[in-house]
């Protein structure tokens, strides 16, 4: 037989372009137009709805970028399509391939009810099904002419990603607006042919399925008149009736699909747009849940059904019936879909208590899953915070883009820094928008690496990104799909479904250790500096204000702020969404976010100054706060006292040029271009810096990744350095005992503080940038004379350690990585920590030195850098950063430093010294939380974890009489399989495992 498959293939697509897809609405008329643009930000559907709109054309421009305008379309079914089914084709100008990254409209019936979302891949309603023929049509549509900020060349730099510099030109063009006759046999004769045609192309050239398929395609298409499509579709359909009805293989692949629209909280567009965003794609599903029996739609992110549930009531109610009926899902347990490298013990462990409290208390249900299929990596610290909180797997996709290695697994136990061990699922689609495409279902089927010992796997099916969600297309698709000879199976089930099924059949599935790095988007780490200090500052405000909260209240009967430090919380979870601190939107979002930390910021100090006063009372006693979780300077942790320093820090000038500090435990020479050339470990006689090293050594590379500019730091800027050794002056500081270092480079300017603290073996700099540089990338390098083959950075309840080396692919592509407070690095009895308030980028590399053949390993943080995409004004302007490098450190003095560093002291008068609400005698055991608990119960709520990795034994004594205590999960529900702590009155004593995360609920007498 001859081979005419190109020729049979070749005619397909033009039949089905030129004639077939046409003939899905053979008939139709125009409808009226009528605009009214609302003249500022969007405003209530009432107001839009009573608004007087003037006259438009269809081909007309509208849409100003971030406008609204609100269409009205009329018109009146004509008599002769009495019993066909009609519906409004309403398109805004789209751009088929841009779904959730353009124009989008919601659609309202007169008396306000929504109807559905429109977006370039749905742009119909549904009129009636069938029709009688007459009747009146009138529908308003609330559009939104987002600008295109991601476009087909990307990544250009673009003024339309803020509203204050986008400009007032029409991004829009009206296109069609009609009312048609939908010919539903022609309709599914294409999901007919698109099924075939796409299963068909992924099938071996010599399997048989692949040219019955193609002589029964052939034969349909020879069944259709090209000019009486409608009137021979039918027939068409019939010549495929038989391949279609041919079943799967036994052993064929299993595909779970999800109905999703993974939702950026802010990304190409501002907060405010999500919330429209959201009510459009809720809506969209809520109907496509009434005429689809099998289709099921999971949701994640509490946030964005929070948002529902405030700005659009007649949506909620729509969306909590579908909830009730089991088939719209509360999917991941946590308030938003947040980064998971960057956030804070606590604020990892608030994302899940909000998170799945709002989905228990308004639906009574309990998530088991963590769905993340976006965030950019996972920290080590994370499984035991998905167990505490209750919940047992995790979902992600976005592990497949990593750029140098390939995830060896798709279904495996992932085990965290304390051994807990999470089920976890990446879905082998690679594509969190899975279309139902052939070719994505055969790319699962056949990219599936547990084959042979596993059979299921997960699509999330729908548009996503900016919303939109599953469409009546993909629906038709999975159906057709169901049981299909040559595909993968595919049905419609709920997460949870899905994940009972992969775990029953896998329950010996490999384990992978530590964190799932990201082999991409690394700059994340830095870029937005403003935003991360926003985070990491509100973070440590939260604990105080709860802190202090908590024990002036048990102390004085001071008010405790349930409803604000709720309010607050979920303000700054919110802004860990994986697009917002990782400094990957657009300016809008940016420059919102720092107006909301600085209030967040006003109103946590109100709180804290408030209870403080409430416990010191009035008097002139000279009082320090010391809100860490060790003790500082004679005050104990989480008390008030007289605080007492001991020793003090001298300047001399160097021989050679430059300054000498010293403070009897450490002395640190600056030479005359104000870099650190010694830092000398007095106690240990031991000195810090390579030799012939410089440290403090700020460095500028070029930075101009090949894509992503604002997520991405490619491996090659490292080709390119420039050392910023010069100094415009190298100075005594105000005070006397520290050194000021002011150096220019390009059109920007540092001034740095150099100094010493009096009887700590610690070295203070404090950075101040004035940043002007565009695609530059700023370090501040610290090479160590440490030999070392790993180094640990601080993540969520613990830390984690990376080697220096890059023995592998998997090592080297980890050159820039994450940390919270601290990085250190030891050799056996001696270490050096090197601690921040603010960053979190970091590399750590190692060399071998010609001279002595001993090691230099270099840290270097990362301060700045200056992507021009999306938003183009990235980071200009001052910034200031504290970091100390902290020589003869073990791993407790690193985590001790940086709480010092993060959680200053605070001063003020009173009458009398502050107890501290609970202590612990153990400061390997660090207190993450004390707080009320959150049912207003006056229970007091400890947290606290195994900070340095070894077993330890602890006891925790309360400041008040107890009645009784329960370990407790991250809600604060008794664990009924936890052993009970030992305990002898207001003594509580326990056994921790390396990195043990516990929570207790102290019940007061």
């Amino acid at each position: 037989m001859h081979d005419d498959r190109t020729l049979v293939e070749a005619r397909l697509r033009r039949v089905l372009d030129e004639r077939i897809r046409p003939a899905v609405y053979p008939e139709s008329v125009p409808l009226e137009v009528a605009v009214w643009h609302a003249p500022g930000e969007p405003v209530p559907v009432a107001e839009g709805l009573a608004a007087a709109p003037e006259p438009i054309e269809v081909g007309a421009r509208w849409g100003a970028p971030w406008g609204t305008s609100w269409f009205r379309v009329t018109g009146t079914v004509p008599e002769a399509w009495a019993g066909r089914t009609v519906e409004a084709l309403l398109d805004l100008g789209f751009d088929e391939n841009m779904p959730g990254f353009q124009c989008e409209g919601l659609v309202y019936r007169p008396d306000g009810t929504p109807v559905k979302g429109l977006n370039p891949r749905n742009q119909w309603v549904r009129i009636g099904a069938p029709v009688e023929g007459g009747e009146e049509v009138r529908l308003h549509i609330e559009a939104a002419s987002n600008p295109v900020i991601l476009d087909y060349h990307p990544f250009l730099p673009t003024q339309l990603g803020d509203k204050e510099t986008a400009g007032s030109e029409p991004q829009y063009k009206l296109a069609r607006m009609d009312l048609a006759v939908l010919d539903e046999t022609v309709w599914q004769l294409v999901i007919d042919l698109e099924v075939l045609g796409e299963l068909m192309a992924e099938l071996p050239v010599e399997s048989a399925r692949r040219w019955d398929i193609l002589g029964a395609v052939e034969r349909a298409l020879d069944a259709v008149d090209l000019q009486d499509v409608g009137g021979t579709a039918a027939a068409a359909r019939a010549r495929l009736a038989e391949v279609l009805a041919v079943p799967a293989v036994p052993s064929a692949h299993r595909i779970s699909a999800v109905g999703h629209a993974h939702i950026d909280s802010a990304w190409l567009w501002p907060l405010r747009e999500t919330v429209r965003k959201v009510a459009r794609t809720t809506s969209n599903m809520t109907a496509l849940l009434e005429d689809e029996p099998e289709f099921v739609f999971a949701m994640s992110q509490a946030q964005q059904w929070a948002w529902v549930k405030e700005h659009r009531p007649e949506v909620w109610a729509r969306v909590k019936k579908a909830v009730t009926d089991g088939r719209f899902v509360p999917a991941g347990g946590m308030w938003v879909e947040s980064d998971t490298n960057m956030p804070g013990s606590e604020a990892m462990a608030r994302q899940f208590v909000h998170g799945k409290r709002f989905f228990l208390d308004e639906f009574g249900v309990e998530n088991d899953e963590a769905w993340l299929p976006d965030t950019f990596g996972f920290a080590a610290g994370l499984p035991q915070i998905i167990k505490a909180a209750g919940s047992k797997w995790l979902l992600t996709q976005k592990i497949s883009w990593s750029q140098t290695n390939k995830f060896p697994h798709h279904t495996f136990q992932w085990e965290g820094i304390d051994g807990t061990r999470i089920f976890t699922h990446f879905p082998p689609v690679d594509t969190y928008n899975c279309s139902m495409k052939g070719s994505e279902i055969a790319h699962a089927a056949r990219n599936f690496k547990d084959k042979g010992v596993a059979r299921h796997s997960l699509a999330p099916t729908g548009w996503g990104d900016g919303g939109g969600g599953t469409t009546r297309e993909m629906v038709a698709k999975a159906a057709r799909l169901r049981d299909l000879e040559g595909s993968a199976t595919v049905v419609w089930e709920t997460p949870a479904e899905f994940f009972e099924k992969a775990e029953a059949e896998y329950p010996n599935a490999p384990v992978w250790v530590g964190e799932l790095y990201l082999e991409l988007h690394r700059a994340t780490l830095t870029s937005q500096a403003r935003t991360k200090q926003g985070n990491r500052r509100s973070e440590h405000l939260l604990r105080e204000a709860e802190l202090w909260a908590a024990t002036a209240a048990v102390r004085t009967g001071f008010p405790y702020p349930y409803e604000e430090l709720d309010r607050i919380w979920k303000t700054v979870l919110l802004h860990q969404f994986h697009d917002i601190l990782p400094g990957s939107s657009i300016a809008w979002v940016h420059r919102e976010a720092r107006k909301t930390y600085e209030k967040v910021a006003e109103e946590l100090n109100g709180i804290i100054d408030a209870a403080q006063r409430a416990l010191a009372g009035e008097g002139s006693v000279a009082l320090v706060f010391n809100s860490a979780p060790h003790s500082r300077d004679g005050v104990a942790a989480g008390g008030a006292g007289t605080s007492h320093v001991e020793g003090e820090a001298a300047l001399a000038p160097r021989v050679n040029g430059g300054y000498v500090l010293d403070n009897g435990l450490l002395r640190v020479e600056i030479d005359a271009r104000g870099l650190v050339v010694s830092a000398y470990d007095l106690l240990a006689d031991r000195e810090t810096i390579a030799p012939g090293q410089a440290a403090n050594l700020l460095q500028l590379h070029p930075d101009f990744p090949n894509m992503w500019d604002a997520w991405d730091v490619d491996e090659f800027y490292r080709n390119t350095v420039t050392d910023l050794v010069d100094a415009d002056e190298v100075v005594p500081g105000q005070d006397g005992v520290s050194v000021r270092i002011v150096r220019s480079f390009g059109v920007s300017r540092v001034t740095q503080v150099l100094s010493l603290a009096p009887g700590e073996p610690r070295l203070g700099i404090d950075t101040e940038v004035d940043w002007h540089e565009t695609e530059k990338f700023l370090k501040l390098a610290f090479p160590l004379d440490v030999h070392a083959e790993r180094y640990a950075s601080e993540t969520q309840f613990g830390h984690f350690y990376r080697p220096t080396h890059t023995n592998t692919s998997w090592e080297a592509a980890k050159f820039e990585a994450c940390n919270h407070r601290f990085v250190h690095i030891e050799e056996p009895g001696w270490g050096v920590a090197l601690v921040n308030d603010s960053t979190y980028g970091h590399d750590v590399t190692r060399t071998v030195r010609d001279s002595d053949s001993g090691t230099t390993t270099t840290v270097r943080v990362s301060l700045l850098r200056a992507p021009r995409f999306p938003d183009p004004e990235t980071d200009q302007g001052v910034h200031r950063f504290r970091h100390a490098l902290v020589p003869g450190a073990a791993i407790g003095d690193a985590v001790r430093e940086g709480w010092r560093i993060n959680v200053p002291e605070r001063r003020l008068t009173g009458s009398q010294e502050v107890a501290p609400l609970v202590t612990v005698d153990q400061d390997a055991v660090v207190v993450t939380a004390v707080k009320l608990a959150d049912d207003g119960s006056g229970d007091v709520v400890v947290r606290f974890h195994e900070s340095r990795g070894g077993r330890t034994s602890a006891s925790l004594t309360a400041g008040f009489e107890v009645a009784a205590v329960a370990v407790t999960d991250l809600l604060e529900r008794p664990l009924a399989d936890a052993a009970a702590p030992g305990r002898e009155g207001d003594r509580i004593t326990l056994r921790l495992r390396p990195f043990e995360l516990v929570t207790l609920r102290l019940k007061r007498a």
